[in-house]
């Protein structure tokens, strides 16, 4: 159990890194982007990057978000019931996670396929659009194992 958390956790954490360093990326393209057009020298493809970059920020972090519950939560309503009750529901919600976030990412990796077959480019910079829809595919296999991981946090008690 304890390694499969401290591989969740290491995972999700990597995840976050490569999410914080593309949004870094999209705020220095969009300063860029803005100080260039006041000289008459937009940034070509700035907005297909940004529009990249986007579905990378959010589908990167949203496993250590959920590791951390840095997400809306509504606790108030939870804390006042009875333990079993409280696991009971906390479960539950976790599995139905498992089985949203399961199907979100067969689609997208199933719309990453079909990009791929067929060739989808972003307009200006001809870039591929598959390899974004195949990143946030895996993130959303990982967000299955961070709720599975949850799922053993409050079965061994460690769970907050």
């Amino acid at each position: 159990m304890r390694v499969l958390l401290s591989i969740g956790f290491k995972i999700s954490r990597f995840l976050y890194a490569v999410s914080g360093i593309t949004l870094v990326f999209m705020m220095l393209l969009t300063v860029f982007d803005v100080i260039l057009r006041m000289f008459g020298r937009p940034i070509t493809g700035a907005y297909e990057l940004v529009a990249f970059a986007g579905a990378v920020v959010v589908g990167f972090a949203l496993p250590l978000t959920t590791w951390t519950r840095g997400h809306v939560y509504m606790e108030f309503l939870i804390e006042r019931l009875p333990d079993h009750v409280r696991n009971f529901a906390n479960v539950s919600t976790r599995i139905i996670g498992i089985i949203l976030f399961a199907l979100a990412a067969y689609n997208l990796i199933e719309v990453g396929i079909d990009l791929y077959n067929n060739g989808e480019v972003s307009p200006t910079l001809q870039l591929p659009f598959y390899p974004v829809a195949w990143g946030v595919g895996v993130c959303c296999f990982i967000m299955c194992l961070v709720l599975f991981c949850d799922i053993l946090k409050i079965y061994g008690d460690e769970y907050e």
